[in-house]
């Protein structure tokens, strides 16, 4: 048996905390057995009680401290760039895992700490991070999409009527197929359910402002998911119908959401509906030597539809959590996503909530992580720049210093912690 840790204490930074207050100059984070026990202006900590035992004290050198990020829409098994479903689809499932390792090391290393794999990645991936088997952010997995035969989960080709990539999409039809669709990713383990609720750029044969399930089918789904330990439910919904169908059909985040509109928004906000806008993806432009066409033409109109509706949503007050689709858009590029969002109307502080304790929110995480608090999990990004003043400088990798997950240093591009 080990005994304890010696707490550590990082100081002389900027702390930024993730509750959305002013940034604290010289501030401080102690750490102790995987949590945090303080964090505050270091001039307050000598007297303070959490300082009970010698700690570590590791100079920050003005750099910024700030919670682990969160991004709440991933797809590890998506190799970051022009998508072939054909091609993932002929790869044996270990291939996919193993290739699945090293982007789950650069999500880590981009400064997220937690993420939400909404199709690709499957309760192993989950397990294998847990037990320190693999480096890679903190998961919770969906499995696979659940969609209606042509739909976005339909992957098969137009002519094809063979069995569809059941990692990737699951095809299920009306109410009984819905409830057990559900049921069977919520017995390999998912821990939220995802949905199409309208068709995409990347599927075969439908357009992303088709309607996906329809709002019967999405409450029958979203109610089964409730049944199963409060489990809730994402939405991919591009188009206004699809979206307007996912918030009635009760869903907790609508995925993209690039066509939202007046009704869709008064409605989310009546709700507490999260949008996650992906903009990451929204503004990686295909590339015409690899995309097939029909995918090249929906991706390029449906990039500009997302810059049109996105920032009057944030400009109405919708709650808005940090996803960018990485796996479609470059692994490790996560915290290009904050400045996408400044982009669209936010604050840079508002942007840094997005991806931290509103993210939190959404993932029902906010007790654990998302702050910088006494007694939430210990995940720590040192960044060396102020995203207050230049929110793009996060989306550099190597201005992210130091990545701490529950206390232990993945990344340490300084040796502070050697």
């Amino acid at each position: 048996m080990t005994g304890r840790t010696t707490p550590v204490l990082l100081h002389n930074g900027l702390l930024i905390d993730g509750r959305g207050g002013e940034p604290v100059a010289n501030g401080a984070v102690l750490i102790e057995e995987g949590l945090v026990r303080w964090a505050g202006p270091s001039g307050e900590l000598s007297a303070h009680p959490a300082l009970s035992a010698p700690a570590r004290r590791i100079d920050v050198r003005g750099d910024t401290i700030l919670p682990g990020f969160i991004d709440c829409h991933v797809h590890m098994a998506a190799p970051g760039g022009a998508l072939s479903h054909a091609e993932i689809a002929a790869m044996p499932l270990s291939l996919r895992t193993f290739l699945a390792a090293p982007r789950m090391k650069l999500t880590l290393d981009a400064g997220v700490t937690t993420a939400r794999d909404l199709g690709g990645a499957d309760a192993g991936h989950r397990e294998a991070v847990e037990s320190g088997l693999l480096a890679g952010p903190r998961l919770l997995v969906a499995i696979a999409m659940l969609s209606p035969t042509g739909g976005h989960g339909d992957f098969r080709a137009a002519n094809d009527d063979g069995e569809n990539d059941p990692a990737m999409g699951r095809l299920a039809d009306g109410l009984t197929e819905c409830r057990k669709a559900v049921r069977g990713v919520l017995r390999q383990g998912a821990d939220w359910v995802k949905i199409a609720a309208t068709g995409g750029v990347w599927s075969p044969t439908d357009q992303p402002g088709d309607d996906g399930f329809l709002e019967d089918e999405i409450r029958t789904i979203t109610e089964i998911a409730a049944g199963h330990g409060g489990k809730k439910v994402a939405a991919h919904a591009q188009g206004r119908s699809g979206i307007l169908n996912a918030v009635r059909g009760g869903v907790a985040s609508v995925e993209h959401g690039y066509e939202i509109d007046d009704q869709a928004i008064d409605l989310m906000l009546e709700r507490g509906t999260f949008l996650v806008p992906t903009l990451t993806t929204a503004n990686t432009d295909p590339d015409p030597q690899k995309a097939a066409s029909w995918a090249y033409a929906k991706k390029k109109h449906w990039q500009s539809v997302a810059r049109t509706h996105i920032p009057h949503a944030i400009a109405r007050g919708v709650r808005v959590a940090m996803g960018t689709d990485c796996g479609i858009a470059e692994h490790g590029t996560n915290l290009r996503e904050p400045a996408y969002l400044v982009d669209c109307g936010m604050t840079p502080m508002g942007a840094i909530r997005a991806g931290t304790s509103e993210a939190a929110e959404l993932l029902g995480l906010a007790h654990e992580i998302g702050t910088l608090e006494a007694g939430k999990r210990a995940d720590v990004v040192v960044a060396r720049c102020d995203p207050l003043a230049d929110i793009t400088a996060l989306g550099e990798p190597a201005n992210i210093r130091l990545v701490m997950k529950d206390g232990v240093a993945f990344k340490d591009l300084d040796g502070l912690l050697a």
